[in-house]
């Protein structure tokens, strides 16, 4: 009787653990030396805005449920006139794709409403009739083995000569044009047929060797809807977004009112010639009036952080079970290895064999455990989950400030050497050499 009870007691320990809530507290706290991740990343972070890198950044982690790291570091633009704040708003782009459609799509599995191996085309009747489609499993498109061209740029669909084409855009908002691209510029609501078609009538290749493509993502929030029978943004708020806590976490911000500051992307000289701040950075999200499955997904970092933890914890955060355990398991488990392919099922994994290389040539940190996963976005931001480790890094910048021309946050390799100094860190009771 006293064992069963004792194994009761500490199994309700373990599920308070697992379904707790992210709290502030120091490095030494996880057993980490507070001196040697500080000089380590106030190191790697100045000399990158002192290279552009990005204008500015912020970094949180956090580990074994603790926030242990979250600073921020430089300006919203290199004028140095605003500071980066720790609750600052960033364009998360392919980050969205984690983030989005995603956790809506592995809900949809847990319930039996959709299949990873049947064909895409059972819930996507368009591709029913194309030879080279009918048959891709969404197991296939999710970890990127299906075939599927890169990008298509549909923007091209819309410039003729450099100039909007009016059929498509409007500078008014009208009852068939009520897709805000940017500011007093609407494109055409059926214009997302049009991008379903072309998707539709894409290439394959026929080797299915791995090849990253999004544009599968851009059919999501559809397919989400024709499913759910909800509207995608309402299913992705009411599902998951309000009850993890995440208060910015959302399509279109400018539309939201909150207080936080907004982080500008990139100069637009192609169509909308400004300086994007609260629109999204992807063009094809844009021409989707900023809801996509690919990008248009905004957050703060503490936001992500909640997310990721929730994963962290098998799907389990705060006393609100999202996932069963086996659907974390499934999605960021590596997919297709044989085919030298890292990707689980949406999220992104480590090289294979990536604690075997170094620094320079590893994916993210070479230190990072074969089961963490997580994804990158194109406009600076990359956020990565270690359930090994109970580790959650949260990486968020506007590198394409003021132009995607802007590369030395790879160049720099600045997210793995953050990443990495966290798992090399020192005992909180050593003491640091050479540092």
């Amino acid at each position: 009787m006293y064992k069963k009870t004792l194994f009761l007691f500490i199994s309700l320990i373990a599920v308070n653990v697992i379904s707790a809530q992210l709290v502030y507290n120091t490095p030494e706290s996880v057993g980490l030396n507070a001196i040697y991740i500080e000089t380590n990343v106030d190191s790697i972070m100045n000399d990158a805005i002192t290279q552009k890198a990005f204008p500015g950044a912020q970094l949180l982690v956090a580990k074994q449920g603790k926030i242990i790291f979250h600073k921020t570091y430089g300006f919203h633009t290199y004028d140095s006139i605003q500071k980066v704040a720790k609750d600052d708003v960033y364009d998360l782009a392919s980050v969205t794709k984690i983030t989005g459609p995603l956790p809506a799509l592995m809900k949809l599995f847990e319930e039996g409403k959709l299949n990873l191996d049947v064909p895409f085309s059972s819930y996507w009747s368009s591709w029913k009739k194309r030879k080279d489609k009918k048959d891709i499993t969404l197991r296939e498109l999710l970890s990127h083995q299906a075939g599927m061209n890169p990008y298509i740029v549909f923007l091209s669909d819309v410039l003729r000569n450099g100039n909007l084409k009016k059929r498509f855009i409007k500078e008014e908002n009208r009852k068939r044009f009520s897709n805000k691209v940017y500011n007093n510029l609407h494109v055409k609501n059926r214009f997302k047929r049009k991008v379903f078609r072309k998707i539709k009538r894409s290439k394959v290749r026929d080797d299915k060797t791995y090849v990253y493509s999004g544009l599968a993502s851009l059919i999501y929030p559809t397919l989400i809807e024709n499913i759910t029978g909800e509207n995608y943004e309402n299913y992705l708020n009411n599902n998951f977004y309000k009850p993890l806590g995440c208060e910015v976490l959302g399509y279109n911000p400018m539309t939201k009112h909150f207080n936080n500051a907004i982080v500008p992307t990139e100069q637009d000289s192609l169509f909308r010639n400004d300086f994007v701040k609260g629109y999204v950075h992807d063009e094809n999200a844009a021409l989707l009036g900023g809801v996509s499955g690919n990008a248009g997904l905004f957050a703060t970092a503490l936001d992500m952080a909640k997310y990721m933890q929730m994963l962290v914890q098998k799907g389990t955060y705060n006393g609100k079970q999202y996932f069963k355990p086996s659907t974390v398991e499934e999605f960021t488990s590596i997919q297709y290895p044989e085919n030298d392919n890292r990707r689980g099922l949406g999220f992104d994994k480590p090289l294979i064999r990536n604690d075997t290389l170094n620094i320079k040539e590893a994916y993210p940190a070479p230190q990072v455990s074969a089961t963490s996963f997580g994804h990158s976005g194109f406009t600076g931001t990359f956020v990565w989950a270690d359930p090994e480790n109970e580790l959650v890094f949260i990486f968020l910048s506007n590198r394409v400030y003021p132009s995607r021309t802007h590369r030395n946050i790879y160049n720099l390799n600045v997210r793995p050497k953050l990443q990495q100094v966290f798992y090399t860190s020192p005992n909180s009771e050593e003491k640091i050499i050479n540092n």
